[in-house]
């Protein structure tokens, strides 16, 4: 087992996933790399270098908090570092995949890409449009539902406070949330901000779960208030089961949505324009709920289906160097 801490910070401890993965690799001796998220990429990428691995792809998954504005002092030096050894790992892989342009561009602004650099875009993760099947609405009054681990970049704290704020309103609506709590993640929501919301009646927190099916075919509208993404897993399953959605304009949350079509666009970062939309949605008619549902599913089908995005990422291992 590689000695990954997913959230950790401490650069002996890096520095030992570097050591097992470049023995790793010295061992197995791969043709080709696929590597993503964050600490995959960097050190998987110089592991992979050094270790002479033929074939070295990077999937950029997301930019998370080390893009993002910092909110503390010591978070601002971990981003700068980070930042460094991005450029240091980046630079060593054959081809560079993104989930979305302002994540490109955002790379070459900060100039972490080496001139020339092969780059490529992938529909997200995609989803398996076979596993996660359309479904009908369900009855009742209108219930919303966010799945994420449960950051402040997630949005998670203007879904509460949208939540708690039309729950005093229409006490019949529901609001879900699934997710971990993120104890050791620099950007991570006190529990005790959850536990308020719970205890007031306004949310219902069901932790982690296994698998997020029937969580999303409970669900008439999905929202993610998410400050950035790569591109939104959870929104992508939520379409293909058929749900409107309610997402930020935010890069990789925007590419999901078509205003008016399949749901609706808020600026990150907005509890008040948050709160705005979902009571927008909680008036809407179930055949207006359905329209949007079924269209969801519709460009699901044509844009993000696992397999389209399979083939694109096969396409960069086999490629020639």
């Amino acid at each position: 087992m590689l000695p990954l801490e997913r959230t950790g910070t401490h650069p002996l401890r890096d520095l030992a996933l570097l050591r097992a993965l470049l023995r790793l690799f010295r061992e197995e001796r791969p043709h080709a790399l696929l590597a993503y998220t964050a600490k995959p990429v960097i050190y998987g990428l110089i592991a992979a270098s050094l270790a002479g691995v033929p074939r070295k792809v990077a999937l950029i998954t997301g930019l998370g908090f080390v893009f993002l504005p910092p909110r503390s002092k010591s978070q601002s030096v971990l981003q700068r570092m980070a930042r460094v050894l991005y450029r240091l790992a980046i630079r060593r892989a054959d081809v560079v995949l993104f989930q979305n342009s302002d994540d490109e561009r955002s790379f070459r602004d900060r100039r972490l890409l080496r001139k020339g650099q092969v780059v490529g875009r992938v529909a997200g993760s995609g989803v398996n449009v076979e596993r996660y099947e359309q479904k009908p609405l369900p009855s009742g009054p209108p219930r919303f539902l966010l799945i994420g681990r449960l950051l402040l970049d997630k949005g998670v704290g203007e879904y509460l406070e949208a939540a708690e704020r039309l729950k005093a309103e229409w006490p019949e609506l529901t609001f879900d949330l699934v997710g971990p709590a993120e104890a050791d993640h620099p950007a991570a929501l006190p529990v005790t901000r959850i536990n308020s919301a719970v205890a007031s009646g306004a949310v219902r927190w069901h932790g982690a779960v296994r698998d997020v099916r029937p969580r999303l075919a409970a669900c008439h509208v999905y929202v993610l208030p998410s400050y950035r993404e790569g591109m939104p897993r959870t929104v992508l399953e939520a379409m293909a089961v058929g749900r409107p959605i309610i997402t930020t304009n935010a890069p990789g949350c925007r590419e999901t949505v078509r205003p008016g079509i399949n749901g609706a666009l808020v600026p990150p970062a907005d509890a008040e324009a948050l709160y705005l939309e979902m009571k927008r949605f909680a008036g809407l008619s179930r055949a207006e709920l359905q329209r949007m549902g079924a269209a969801s599913r519709a460009i699901v089908e044509a844009e993000f289906d696992v397999r389209q995005v399979n083939t694109a990422i096969i396409s960069a291992l086999e490629r020639d160097a």
